[in-house]
């Protein structure tokens, strides 16, 4: 069992702006004062540059055109509504905000199928929907592939008997605590757990500051020490410039570490060298997306994992 992935499937914007039914609970979200048309522009010229810096160091991007029929703004974050599992199945998640329940669209599951993965099994949560209770895919669930654990951060879009439920199905530990952020002098909830911590394979970015209840915090570091993993703290601040948002991706030659070049040059030069000292660092300029759309590098990438049929 492998904890990366060399293939990567993401969405092309067509019509990317501030989602406004989810910036009621996604603090990181700020309104620019230019035109959407501009604004999604500028997205589509990050999400290409984002791309073509994945494929030059030999990761498999499978990109999907977003429809414009189905106005979905945030469907350039397509981790949250899916994931592509090692035994051939694929979950589908219930999502917080009406408007990206429209971005689960069963010809990008066909894609993959066209690219020549197995796909033997839809496990869907989406009727949770129903009952007003959610769970953002890889945005709000964590999986440590090898340890065969969880770690998730509760929240509006995070229910703590969807993961459970998950956890059970995928046969997996659930590692739950609470996540918050100073908002106008108020600790709140973290939206999704991938905006504080990101897992690698031998090591974890993490914002433990987030995790105010100190048992809480003490069980994630003793379970992430217990695998051997390093962990390498970031602020708040850098938080905010989403250096919590990583993925690492096996390249051709290497392993790298993406994020975008905010949280790049939000990190120092201690925490750059402990994660150079375990992979390379692949950054790219995603200013506009991050801004408008409170999610970075690491939502903008939905990892395969399925086998080969």
């Amino acid at each position: 069992m492998s904890q990366i992935t060399n293939t990567i499937l993401m969405i092309r914007p067509v019509q990317f702006r501030m989602n406004e039914e989810t910036a009621v609970n996604n603090y990181f979200q700020e309104s620019l004062d230019i035109k959407n048309a501009e604004i999604n522009k500028k997205a589509q010229d990050e999400f290409d540059a984002f791309a073509e810096k994945l494929r030059a160091v030999g990761v498999n991007v499978i990109v999907e055109d977003d429809k414009l029929e189905l106005d979905t703004p945030d469907s350039i974050f397509p981790n949250n509504w899916v994931s592509f599992h090692k035994n051939g199945d694929v979950a589908l998640y219930p999502m917080f905000a009406e408007n990206r329940r429209r971005e689960r669209r069963e010809d990008i599951i066909a894609r993959l199928e066209s690219e020549g993965f197995k796909i033997n099994n839809i496990v869907d949560y989406t009727s949770a929907e129903d009952e007003a209770l959610y769970l953002e895919g890889t945005g709000s669930l964590l999986i440590d592939r090898v340890n065969e654990k969880v770690y998730c951060a509760l929240s509006d879009r995070a229910d703590e008997n969807l993961v459970i439920e998950f956890c059970e199905d995928f046969e997996l530990f659930p590692v739950i605590f609470t996540a918050n952020q100073t908002v106008d002098g108020e600790r709140k909830a973290i939206y999704h757990t991938n905006v504080m911590m990101c897992l690698a394979e031998n090591f974890s970015v993490i914002c433990l500051d987030t995790i105010d209840d100190k048992k809480e915090r003490k069980n994630v570091l003793d379970h992430l020490r217990k695998d051997g993993k390093e962990v390498i703290a970031i602020s708040e601040a850098q938080m905010h410039q989403f250096a919590g948002n990583m993925l690492q991706v096996q390249g051709k030659d290497a392993k790298y570490l993406v994020m975008s070049k905010a949280a790049h040059d939000s990190l120092n030069a201690d925490q750059i060298s402990k994660i150079e000292a375990h992979c390379q660092i692949l950054s790219s300029d995603l200013t506009t997306i991050e801004t408008c759309g409170g999610g970075s590098a690491r939502c903008m990438m939905a990892e395969v994992f399925l086998p080969q049929a």
